[in-house]
Order: C-alpha cells, then sequence, then structure tokens
C-alpha cells in the first residue's frame, strides 16, 4: 500500500487499484469453481468497468480510485454469478451510490481499510440487486441510467474535488 517496489497488476496506473479489481474476483471464481474462461470474463468485465469508472474522473484526483475498483469487482462478481448487462449496471450504481465520495490521501496503510470498504460496497450492491432492492434516480448521486450515474460521478470527482485535492496535498506536505 505505500509503494512497494514488488510488481502488481495495475489498473488505471494503480497497483491498489488493480489489485482491488482482480483478487476478490479471483477469490469468488475460485469459491464457485468456475472455468478458467469463466475467470478471465469476469476480470475483464471488472478491469474494463474500473478502467471506464476512472476515464472520466482522471489520474490524479482527491476521489479515492478504490470506489472505482470496488465497483470493478463488485460487477465482475456479479458476472461470475449469471449477471448481464442489467445486473452487472444496477451493482454499479448501487455500489457508487453507496460508497462514492471517499477521499484518497495517497496510497497508506488506510488503504486497505478503503479498499476492503469499496468491495463490500460492490458486493452490496450486487446483493441489493438479487434482492429486488436498489437505489433510483433522485437517490443522492443516483441519476436515471448507470452512464448518467457515472457521469455525476466523474463530474463531482474531477472538478468538484479540486479543492479538497488541494487542502490533502497542502496537509500532506505539512505534515511531513
Amino acid at each position: 500500500m505505500n509503494g512497494c517496489e514488488l510488481p502488481v497488476v495495475i489498473n488505471s496506473g494503480s497497483g491498489n487499484q488493480g489489485m482491488t479489481a482482480s483478487i476478490p474476483v479471483i477469490v469468488y471464481a475460485k469459491e464457485c469453481n468456475v472455468s478458467e474462461d469463466m475467470l478471465y470474463r469476469a476480470l475483464i468485465v471488472s478491469n474494463l468497468v474500473t478502467i471506464h469508472l476512472k476515464t472520466g474522473i482522471g489520474s490524479l484526483s482527491a476521489y479515492c480510485g478504490a470506489t472505482s475498483a470496488g465497483a470493478g469487482a463488485g460487477a465482475g462478481i456479479c458476472y461470475l454469478y449469471g449477471g448481464h448487462y442489467d445486473e452487472i449496471a444496477h451493482t454499479i450504481v448501487n455500489a457508487l451510490a453507496i460508497n462514492s465520495g471517499m477521499l484518497c490521501d495517497g496510497a497508506k496503510a488506510s488503504c486497505a481499510a478503503k479498499i476492503a470498504s469499496s468491495v463490500e460496497a460492490g458486493l452490496l450492491g450486487m446483493q441489493m440487486y438479487m434482492h429486488d432492492s436498489q437505489f433510483y434516480s433522485g437517490d443522492g448521486l443516483v441519476a436515471d441510467d448507470v452512464e448518467n450515474t457515472i457521469k455525476t460521478v466523474s463530474i463531482i470527482a474531477r472538478k468538484g474535488m479540486r479543492e479538497t485535492d488541494n487542502e490533502i496535498i497542502h496537509f500532506m506536505i505539512e505534515n511531513n
């Protein structure tokens, strides 16, 4: 979490995000005893969802990238359980509704807890939809569909959190 020099799976420029998008999917695939092909497809879903979520946010933001990777992991796990577009889209929306707004303070030890929270939000988002529960347009940052919800979160993370990013950097410089 603190910038180890060993190679890791990277997603959107971050090893923590790469591990978050991959390891939970691998663990669930083993637990579900799915084929290697199914595992690879679920990893593709998870990683592409993570990249899609991060694209609108940008590479450096005060918005915690683990939130995107946790939603991606939830999407990949949803795929393992037979989820298609609707189930995966609702998993993403639910996960973003639960955990959007988590701050990034750099890849520190606290990042592990943020990763756990983000993966849990992805799993909760999936379970909610599987049990006929979901967030609807107007519930916090949730818009009328998955793409508009992603767009809303991206705008807030990219534009709305600029001053927050400056304050975090200022705090970190003064306290080192």
